[in-house]
This record gives C-alpha cells, structure tokens and sequence, in this order.
C-alpha cells in the first residue's frame, strides 16, 4: 500500500495541499491558491486537487477553521469561512474517494503536530499560538490534546481584546498577523498591502512607524499570552503561523510580554511564566496536523 497521504491547509485566505508521508515529512512541495469563497467553488477547488491523486494515496486529512466534530468530521460554524457551516467534510470526501479521511480544527491540528514531532513534544501543558488571518490556538494539557465540550477549546480569536475603545474588538482582529501587515503596507503606502516581504525589509531596515506598529501588535499578542496564562497554567507558548518563521517575530513578541509584565508587577510576582517559542512547522503545521489526527495522534 502506498505510503503517502494528501494533506490540505483550508485558510481563510489561501488553501494549501500537500503531500506528506507517515512521519510528516514532505514527499513534494506544499501548493496554496487563493481560498475559495462560496461552498461550490470550495468543492471544486478539494476536487480538482484530490482528484489528480486518485490511486496514489492512503488517506486524506485537512485543516479547516471552525469547530470540527472528530467522530463525524462535520464543521460547525467555519471561523473565517461561515459557508463552512455544518459542512460534512469527512463523509463527503471519504464517500467520494473511498480513503480513510479526517477534519481536524486549524489550531488543534498545529498544537498535535507541535506535540507529534515539534516544539511541544514532551510539553505536559502548552498552547500553539497560530498567527494568521485570525488567531488559532490549540491547547495541550496533560500530554493530550484538549477540546473542551463542544469541540471549542482554543478558539482565541473569539476572546475580547484587552481594550476600553468602542466599538468592542475581539482578539481575531487585534491579533491577525494579516491585519498587521496590511497595516503596516497601508502606512508605508505600499502598492501590495498583502507584501509581508516589503514589510519585513522595513522592520529590518527600522522604519520607525512600522517598528512601531510591529511592537503595537507583539503586545497585542503578549496580552493574549497572559490571559491564556492566568487560565492554563502552560509551561510552553509555540508561535506559530506563516509569520513565526521570521526571526524577527518571536523576539518581539517575548521582549512585550517581558514588558507587559513590569507593568504589572502584582501579575509578575504571582504567575509563572511559560516559556515562549518559535513553533517548529511554522505554516506547515496545520498540514502535519491534519495528518496526525488521520493516523490517531489526537485522543482527548
């Protein structure tokens, strides 16, 4: 039987599709196209890809926003896909392709790759951190994946923002690393808002305002960690995301939350600290996430 298994990313900007082996490992380079935004076109899009793959593979797993019942594989509320809404993934495409087939939350299928083969691995209590279009999370306590009572656990970008402005801001928009960098484009007057890479060059280059909206943001971020402290208790923070893999990042983010502390001195004294790390998979994670809940890495 053939050793390789067709892995899709589902993002609220791109879908990824790539294929992995039974270690994780990349038999070929991950694909992204921009995401569909419609149910059909999304339907096409899984098609058109698994279809060239027919007869070459032993299963297929995706990463997909929202809340995913892993005995069914049916989305609930697609995150910053609502057309996902009750989407019956797994049944449809295991019916369709007669492959074993798994769906599994974005930020949960980060935290069981962290934990299969990444930054987590051995981590009793720890939290991946998905920088992205929102802010995933997935949350490993005991050495286990946890996902609450109604599949939910981890959804951090539906937590509020640690703000008195009007209007009220929830953590998806303050957190999202594609906001930032589109602001920070949108300041540079950048002719392509989405250029990460023009915006990383300024970062290098210390452009004072977007040195100043990058710190902005790291302590957005650091707020989130420490709220999700005060909660969990985690010994490990793994930042993930496409943006964790600049060097840049995780620094940043580590130097606000050391700050966020000396501001709060009583929080400093009282609260251990976890420790805060760049994830190992960056923006393959969710990939290799996916594939691990296919083979039964998830159990709780």
């Amino acid at each position: 039987m053939t050793n390789q298994y067709l892995c899709f990313d589902i993002g609220g900007t791109n879908l990824k599709a790539g294929l992995l082996d039974a270690n994780g490992g990349q038999i070929q380079p991950a694909t992204s196209i921009p995401m569909a935004q419609d149910l059909a076109a999304f339907w096409q899009q899984l098609f058109d890809i698994a279809d060239q793959y027919v007869g070459q593979i032993a299963g297929i797993a995706v990463s997909v926003p929202g809340q995913v019942d892993p005995q069914t594989g049916i989305v609930y509320h697609g995150g910053a896909l609502p057309f996902l809404d009750q989407c019956p993934l797994q049944q449809t495409l295991a019916m369709r392709y007669q492959l074993p087939v798994a769906a599994e939350n974005d930020g949960k299928a980060a935290a069981l790759a962290e934990n299969w083969r990444g930054s987590l691995q051995g981590c009793q209590n720890g939290l991946v951190l998905v920088l992205g279009t929102g802010v995933g999370g997935g949350l490993i306590i005991h050495n286990q994946l946890y996902r609450g009572s109604h599949f939910q656990a981890g959804e951090l970008s539906m937590m509020l923002a640690a703000s008195t402005a009007a209007p009220i801001k929830i953590t998806g928009q303050t957190g999202s690393a594609v906001g930032m960098i589109s602001a920070i484009a949108h300041e540079l007057q950048l002719p392509d808002e989405h250029d990460g890479r023009q915006v990383f060059a300024a970062l290098a280059a210390d452009d004072p305002k977007a040195l100043e909206m990058f710190n902005a943001y790291g302590h957005q971020v650091a707020q989130i960690i420490l709220n999700v402290q005060a909660v969990m208790d985690l010994n490990v923070v793994a930042i993930g995301g496409g943006i964790s893999a600049q060097p840049s990042v995780v620094p940043m983010i580590q130097r606000q939350y050391a700050e966020l502390l000396e501001q709060l001195p009583m929080i400093r004294d009282t609260l251990s600290q976890p420790q805060i790390v760049a994830a190992k998979f960056h923006n393959q994670a969710n990939l290799i996430g996916a594939l691990a809940a296919l083979l039964g890495m998830a159990t709780v």
